[in-house]
């Protein structure tokens, strides 16, 4: 498979438990701990086939950070998940509005995770 992933969250801990089951699934992960540092990556010719994003984040949130993703040519059209602690009714909605292709809420169900990716 070796499918390349970016992991965006600033929680390392995060970052962690999904690389693992991520690396043990065929996929190769690459993290960032901000938005602002994976939109300075993906400007670049580092090409990732999906995208995972964590919508609360210090320095730009999700919300913000997506339509930026999206700006970029090659991510027009790209897998980007969302992922977020804090599920309220009507965040998957207000993910999907701001350019993500799906959500899903953590504790990240792998089998799901997977299944999107």
């Amino acid at each position: 498979m070796n499918r390349k992933l970016l992991i965006i969250d600033d929680d390392a801990r995060n970052i962690f438990a999904l690389t693992a089951v991520l690396r043990a699934s065929g996929f190769t992960c690459h993290s960032c701990q901000s938005a602002t540092e994976a939109l300075d990556l993906l400007r670049t010719n580092e090409v990732f086939d999906a995208i995972l994003i964590d919508m609360m984040m210090p320095d730009l949130d999700g919300y913000d950070a997506i339509p930026r993703i999206r700006n970029i040519d090659r991510y027009r059209d790209a897998t980007i998940i969302a992922i977020t602690a804090q599920a309220m009714p009507g965040d998957r909605e207000r993910c999907l509005q701001a350019g993500a292709s799906e959500y899903v809420a953590k504790p990240v169900d792998v089998d799901k995770l997977l299944g999107l990716l």
